[in-house]
């Protein structure tokens, strides 16, 4: 069995507001007063992590994530609950949190280091290794206020895994990185969490959430809403980003014996009667795919109800919920136009299957516009699910098959090299 490294009991954080000092020490007394206004930022919260585990937070700006965070890392005491931590924690909450701009970025990182518990000696010694991976070359050395946000956010990351710690918390700070920077960083977060470092993850992508995560929490209004798997949760946090914007809207969850989460949600003015694979030249239903075949994705789609435009959006993922392809009918022109209840129409997406060998699925969208957002009649994610295997092609790795061969010419011989 795992160890746990922390958990979190019914915890809540109250923000109160009272008429004036007096009552306020009354409360902090644990006297009988009553605030003037209270701010529940959390309430309610209840989750563990194991060690090795990443776990996600994700939610709308101003859910109570962040808030949650800081009473995890002691910088803000809850108001009801208990938070157990078994270990060290190194946190990167909010840019720059703890530096002062006019001490150099070596300075700064003898500072934080000292506040997350290491000695002068320790830093003397990582201190190379933290310069090397910021890779801010002279400005290590000058002071932080000529910094750019990407050049904090390299500091602030290098100094907190210059130790692997046994709790790792990453709230948006590489969100302002460089693409470089943030491969280089996830890559070292993989490693840590591979070498038994729990990580809590808090982020707008949900690429990096299905990639990394073990487990997802979603906060609303400072509750928890929903927690499990990453695809079943990710996949109904953008159902509920689309319920907000629509009225008459609908969220259904599912997963099929083969494991693959059938998420489907919308007002269902529009909806995909079939979906299928087939082969192009003899229109033959597929459940496996060749490298490289020609095939077509054919969506079915029933109107119930009057329409001004219809736009059909469609999105290839692999096991691991990568995208790997999408676009819709808005992009390509060809949205549908003034249709009527009873209305039947039938989309064909012919394409060269170029997937590596794995199993891969196709969510469908039904839109009036460019996103979901505004007009969602139906989006279904995984509504169809596909394997590909490679018969006729060369042995290769990866997500996608390409069309080539090595051209090889000598260059050199054995007699110019002793002439």
């Amino acid at each position: 069995m795992n160890q746990i490294v922390l958990n979190v009991s019914d915890v809540g954080k109250c923000y109160a507001k009272f008429t004036g000092l007096l009552s306020r020490l009354m409360y902090w007394a644990g006297l009988p007063v009553k605030p003037a206004y209270e701010y529940w930022a959390n309430r309610n919260i209840n989750f563990s992590v194991q060690a090795g585990q990443a776990v996600a937070i994700i939610g709308q700006n101003g859910a109570g994530k962040s808030t949650l965070l800081k009473m995890i890392t002691g910088t803000v005491r809850p108001t009801t609950g208990t938070i157990a931590v078994n270990g060290r924690i190194s946190a990167m909450l909010e840019l720059g949190l703890g530096f002062n701009p006019e001490f150099t970025g070596r300075q700064n990182a003898y500072m934080a280091g000292g506040l997350m518990g290491l000695s002068g000696a320790q830093l003397d010694m990582l201190m190379s290794g933290i310069e090397a991976f910021a890779e801010i070359g002279n400005f290590f050395d000058q002071p932080l206020r000529v910094y750019s946000s990407g050049m904090q956010a390299r500091l602030a990351f290098a100094v907190a895994t210059a130790v692997r710690p046994d709790v790792l918390i990453v709230d948006e700070i590489l969100s302002v990185g460089d693409s470089y920077f943030q491969h280089r960083s996830f890559d070292r977060i993989r490693q840590f969490k591979e070498q038994g470092t729990s990580i809590i993850l808090v982020t707008h992508g949900m690429g990096d959430v299905r990639s990394l995560c073990d487990q997802v929490i979603l906060i609303d209004k400072g509750c928890i809403l929903k927690q499990g798997e990453p695809d079943e949760v990710v996949d109904y946090y953008n159902a509920m980003i689309a319920k907000k914007e629509n009225e008459n809207f609908n969220i259904e969850q599912k997963r099929d014996d083969q494991g693959w989460l059938k998420t489907r949600s919308g007002n269902g003015a529009a909806t995909v009667k079939k979906i299928s694979l087939q082969t192009q030249e003899s229109n033959e239903k597929l459940a496996v795919a060749q490298v490289g075949q020609a095939v077509k994705l054919v969506v079915e789609v029933a109107i119930f109800r009057e329409i001004p435009e219809l736009v059909l959006g469609l999105m290839l993922r692999d096991k691991q919920g990568s995208v790997i392809w999408g676009s819709n009918t808005w992009h390509t022109q060809q949205v549908q136009k003034h249709l009527h209840e009873g209305d039947n129409l039938e989309f064909v997406l012919p394409f060269d299957c170029q997937f590596g060998p794995g199993s891969y699925s196709v969510t469908t969208a039904l839109t009036r516009a460019e996103t979901h957002l505004d007009q969602n009649f139906e989006w279904s994610d995984n509504s169809l699910v596909f394997d590909v295997i490679n018969v006729d092609k060369p042995q290769f790795i990866g997500s996608n098959w390409l069309r080539g061969e090595f051209q090889i010419r000598q260059i050199s011989t054995t007699n110019d090299l002793l002439n």
